[in-house]
């Protein structure tokens, strides 16, 4: 296409809500407890979306509490399946369509996910064989999401989840092994083992560089002032994580939807391909 990861990353895999129809605003679950406006079954328009599928209360998700809202992210898959898949079409105009493109929208979603992450591991990636192989399966998953829309829905999203996985994996190890050290007699250390559970913890004085907190569960953590770099975040769990000033401009598979559900402010460091929350303290 004429353009690099990182611009690809900037133009086709962060969120045109114009191009879309609303619809994460309709093809997902929502529940009241995990900062959405009510309990919504999936398939079932949110109570604010207007009939231009713009949201009436979008200025005021801060005020009205709204953290599910403002940290969701879609990676493009709205506006891809919207203007490419369905060309335009829209499910309340084709609505014996509508379960059919909420369904292929979950799965967009995912392969976009699968593409944000291969795109970065293909800048990181030093082995020129390496790369070629992540340039072949950024390909193939790129193939997938221009399926017209039967053949979308028959993807085996779990199965090419693995594969990705492996490379992704394979990255992380290379650039943790970069970044992390043990200093001895430290306990607090966690650049070189595995841990999930920081649920409230006090991070300020754990070593972070190199950690792998991949799937880590981070939520309500103190991080304030912390050096992330080189740590793996891929599914790490941020949600009111405080980040304020912390160096996570060289933190790795780190995505939008994980920066806005945190907590951070003017000195915090993110990478370049974040942008930081208008609702982070000044």
């Amino acid at each position: 296409m004429g353009y690099t990861n990182e611009d690809k990353r900037k133009k086709e895999l962060r969120v045109d809500c114009k191009k879309c129809f609303g619809l994460c605003c309709v093809a997902l679950y929502f529940s009241a407890s995990e900062g959405f406006p009510t309990n919504k079954d999936a398939g079932k328009p949110c109570i604010n979306l207007k009939k231009d599928f713009t949201c009436s209360v979008h200025k005021n998700l801060k005020d009205k509490g709204l953290k599910g809202c403002m940290a969701y992210d879609c990676f493009g898959a709205g506006q891809k399946l919207a203007q490419v898949t369905y060309k335009g079409e829209d499910w309340r105009k084709n609505s014996k369509y509508s379960k059919e493109m909420f369904d292929g929208f979950l799965i967009m979603r995912q392969l976009h996910e699968m593409l944000w992450y291969l795109s970065e591991a293909f800048t990181l990636e030093k082995s020129k064989s390496i790369k070629e192989d992540i340039k072949l399966l950024m390909d193939k998953t790129e193939r997938l999401t221009m399926l017209d829309p039967n053949s979308l829905l028959e993807v085996d999203v779990e199965i090419h989840r693995n594969e990705v996985n492996k490379f992704l994996k394979n990255t992380s190890e290379m650039i943790r092994n970069k970044y992390s050290y043990r200093k001895k007699g430290n306990s607090k250390n966690s650049g070189g083992h595995r841990r999930v559970d920081y649920f409230g913890a006090n991070l300020k004085k754990t070593n972070l560089r190199g950690a792998d907190l991949r799937g880590a569960c981070l939520i309500a953590s103190n991080v304030r002032g912390g050096d992330l770099s080189g740590a793996d975040l891929i599914g790490a769990d941020l949600r009111d994580a405080d980040l304020s000033g912390a160096n996570l401009s060289k933190s790795i598979f780190l995505t939008q939807a994980q920066i806005n559900a945190a907590k951070g402010d003017s000195n915090t460091k993110l990478p370049e391909m974040l942008v930081r929350p208008s609702h982070w303290e000044k």
